[in-house]
C-alpha cells in the first residue's frame, strides 16, 4: 500500500507543478515587482524563507515538503493522536478479531474492506486529534472553490470560466499540527494555505483542514480518482451542489447514496441561491431534502443526528456566515474523525452481512445427532449383529436344556450334511459397497443439517470438515463390526439353567428307569405290572420336551436383552466413530461460526 501511495504522490505532485505553473503564469505580479520570476498569491500566503514570512503572513505546515516557518519542527509541535475510546473501541477490536478469525474461511475479498478499515482507524489515530479534516467536493461549476474562498475568507482556490479550474486538491489550515494529516492526503506543501492571522472566525475554526478538491465529474479520470481517493481519508465532506445539478444521477447514485451511513460528517450546500427568484430556493431545497431521503440519508433536523443542508450564496455571502457557524461547532466538537470511523465500519458490517448473518435457526441438534447414528449402526450392521447375538444365546440355551434324544438326532443329522456341519440360519450379510454408500449418505444429511441456514462461506467450511472426516470412515466402521460384535467370552448363563438342566437329565433318567422297569418284566426279572413303567417311562417322555419349551421360554428374555446389548455396543462403537470422525469437526466449525458471529454482532451494534 506504501508503493502504491507513493507512486500516486508522484502522478499527483506532476499534476500539482504544471498546475502551479499555470497559475504563476495567470497571477504573476508585475516582473518590475520585489519577487519577480518567483509565485506569489498576493494575499494569503507566501513561501516561507528564512525564518519568518513577509508582510506579516504565516507560513504552513510543513510548506514546500520542508520544515519552515510555523511548522510543527520549528515551534516544537509534535501531532499527536489520540485513543479511541467507548464503544468505537470495542467494534474496532472486535472487527480485528472477526478479521483474524475469518482469513481461513473467506476470500480476502470480501475482507478487504474490514481490513482497509482498520488500517485507516490505525493510521488516523496516530496523527493529530486536534484537527478535522473537511473536504469540499462539487460538480463542475457548482461553485465550490468560491465557497472555499468564502469560508477562508480569502481567495486560495483559482475560481474562474475554464474547467476544469480546480485540478488538484488544496489545503487550508486554520492552525499548526496538521502536517502529518496533510501528507496522509498527499497534498505537498506548495498547495497547503494558511489564512492571514488573527483573521475572522479565526478561533471558531481553530483545528480545521479544509480541503478543496477537483471536479467529481471531471472530464479528468486522474481529477475523479483523487476526489476518491481523498474522500476516503478526510472525516467529514461538503458537497455543493447547484441549482441545476442538485439532482444529478452521477453524485446521487456515486457518492451520497453509497455514503448514506456517514450523514453525520456530511453537509450539502445548495449553493448559487441568487440565481433563484422568489421562493424557488425554497422549493429547490425541499427537493434535495426529498432526494437525500431517497437515498437514505438522515437529515439532521429537530436535533436528530443526520446529515446538514442549507442554502448559499458563496457569491454574495448569503449563508456563508451561518455554514461557517456551524462548521465551527462542528470541528470544536472533536469527535469527526470518531464518526467518520464509526460510519467505516458500519458499512463494512454491512458489506460482510452476508458472510455472518444466518437465515434462522443454525446449528446440529440432538435429533440430527440421533439419526446420524442410527445411519451409522444400520450401515455397519447393529441390528443384524444383535439379532445374530439373540440367536446363538438361544441356540446355546436350546443345547444346554434341549433332550439328549433330541441333541443325538441333531448330531445324525449333522453326520449326514456334506462337511459334517449344520447349516445356521442366514445372515443378512451387506455387500461392502452398499454399506460404504450408506455412510457417504449419512455423512452427507448429517452436513447438510448442520450447515442449513449458515451463510455460503461457513456452509461450504462446515461441508467440507465432513468430507474430510467422512474420508476412512467406512473402513473404521469395518474394522468395529469385527471387534465390537464379537463377544470377549461366552454368553453369561442365568441362575436358573443349572436347575433346568438337572430337570432334564431327571427326565432322561425317567424314561430310561422305566424302559428297564419294562423290559424286566418282560424278560421275568420283574413282577408283570404294564401300568407303573408305562407311566414312569411317560413322565419322562412329555417331561422332557416340557422342560425344553420351558426353558426356552425362559430364554427368550435373556437372549433378548443379550442381543440388545450386542448391538447397543456396536450401535455406541459407530456413534464413536462417526463423532470422532464427522461430528466433531462440524461441531468445531459451527463453534467458530459463533465465535465470528458475536463478534459481528459486536461490530454491527451502534453505540452510543
Amino acid at each position: 500500500m506504501e508503493s502504491q501511495e507513493t507512486y500516486e504522490t508522484h502522478e499527483i505532485h506532476e499534476t500539482y507543478e504544471a498546475h502551479e505553473s499555470a497559475a504563476s503564469e495567470s497571477v504573476a505580479p508585475d516582473e518590475s515587482g520585489p519577487s519577480a520570476g518567483s509565485w506569489d498569491d498576493g494575499l494569503i500566503a507566501r513561501r516561507a524563507t528564512g525564518n519568518g514570512s513577509p508582510d506579516g503572513l504565516s507560513g504552513v505546515d510543513g510548506l514546500d515538503g520542508a520544515p519552515g516557518a510555523g511548522s510543527d519542527e520549528s515551534e516544537g509541535h509534535t501531532p499527536i493522536g489520540g485513543a479511541y475510546g467507548g464503544s468505537l473501541r470495542v467494534r474496532l477490536d472486535a472487527l480485528g478479531e472477526l478479521v483474524g478469525l475469518s482469513r481461513a474461511r473467506l476470500e480476502g475479498s470480501v475482507l478487504a474492506e474490514a481490513g482497509r478499515v482498520l488500517d485507516e482507524a490505525s493510521a488516523r489515530q496516530r496523527l493529530s486529534s486536534r484537527h478535522t479534516v473537511v473536504a469540499i467536493a462539487g460538480a463542475t461549476g457548482s461553485g465550490k472553490s468560491t465557497l472555499f474562498n468564502a469560508l477562508a475568507e480569502v481567495p486560495i482556490s483559482e475560481t474562474g470560466l475554464r474547467r476544469p479550474t480546480t485540478s488538484a486538491p488544496i489545503a487550508c489550515v486554520w492552525s499548526d499540527g496538521a502536517a502529518g494529516l496533510l501528507d496522509r492526503l498527499a497534498i505537498p506543501g506548495r498547495l497547503r494555505r494558511k489564512p492571514l492571522a488573527g483573521g475572522d472566525g479565526d478561533e471558531e475554526l481553530h483545528g480545521l483542514v479544509l480541503v478543496d478538491l477537483p471536479d467529481h465529474d471531471s472530464a479528468v479520470v486522474r481529477h475523479r480518482e483523487q476526489v476518491d481517493r481523498v474522500l476516503a481519508l478526510v472525516d467529514a465532506v461538503i458537497w455543493v451542489v447547484d441549482p441545476e445539478k442538485y439532482a444529478d444521477a452521477a453524485l446521487h447514485e456515486r457518492y451520497l447514496r453509497p455514503l448514506a451511513g456517514h450523514a453525520e460528517i456530511t453537509f450539502v450546500v445548495l449553493n448559487q441561491i441568487d440565481r433563484l427568484p422568489g421562493d424557488a430556493a425554497d422549493q429547490v431545497l425541499d427537493d434535495l431534502r426529498r432526494l437525500l431521503d431517497e437515498d437514505g440519508m438522515a437529515l439532521g433536523e429537530h436535533g436528530e443526528p443526520g446529515a446538514t443542508v442549507l442554502a448559499v450564496s458563496a457569491l454574495t455571502g448569503h449563508g456563508v456566515g451561518e455554514l461557517r457557524e456551524l462548521l465551527g461547532r462542528f470541528v470544536q466538537e472533536r469527535n469527526a474523525a470518531e464518526r467518520r470511523l464509526s460510519a467505516d465500519v458500519d458499512a463494512a458490517a454491512w458489506r460482510l452481512r452476508s458472510a455472518y448473518v444466518a437465515e434462522g435457526r443454525t446449528g446440529l441438534g440432538e435429533r440430527s445427532r440421533e439419526q446420524f447414528a442410527d445411519r451409522l449402526a444400520w450401515a455397519v450392521g447393529a441390528v443384524a449383529a444383535g439379532e445374530a447375538a439373540e440367536r446363538a444365546w438361544r441356540r446355546n440355551a436350546g443345547r444346554a436344556c434341549g433332550t439328549p434324544w433330541l441333541r443325538l438326532w441333531r448330531w445324525y443329522e449333522s453326520t449326514r450334511m456334506p462337511g459334517g456341519q449344520t447349516p445356521g440360519p442366514p445372515e443378512a450379510v451387506e455387500e461392502e459397497l452398499t454399506a460404504r454408500q450408506r455412510v457417504e449418505q449419512a455423512v452427507r444429511t448429517v452436513a447438510e443439517e448442520a450447515s442449513a441456514g449458515l451463510p455460503a462461506p461457513w456452509a461450504h467450511s462446515v461441508r467440507e470438515a465432513a468430507a474430510r472426516g467422512a474420508e476412512g470412515l467406512p473402513e473404521a466402521l469395518d474394522e468395529l463390526a469385527v471387534t465390537a460384535s464379537t463377544p470377549s467370552s461366552r454368553p453369561p448363563r442365568p441362575a436358573w439353567w443349572p436347575a433346568a438342566v438337572l430337570a432334564q437329565a431327571s427326565m432322561t433318567l425317567l424314561q430310561i428307569y422305566g424302559a428297564l422297569w419294562l423290559v424286566g418284566q418282560i424278560i421275568g426279572l420283574l413282577e408283570p405290572g404294564l401300568l407303573p413303567p408305562v407311566l414312569v417311562m411317560l413322565a419322562g417322555i412329555v417331561g422332557g420336551p416340557f422342560v425344553e419349551w420351558a426353558c426356552g421360554a425362559a430364554a427368550m428374555g435373556p437372549a433378548r436383552r443379550y442381543g440388545q446389548d450386542a448391538e447397543r455396543r456396536l450401535r455406541e462403537a459407530a456413534a464413536a466413530c462417526g463423532r470422532a470422525r464427522v461430528l466433531d469437526p462440524i461441531s468445531a466449525e459451527l463453534m467458530r461460526y459463533r465465535e465470528v458471529r458475536e463478534q459481528y454482532v459486536t461490530v454491527s451494534r451502534t453505540g452510543g
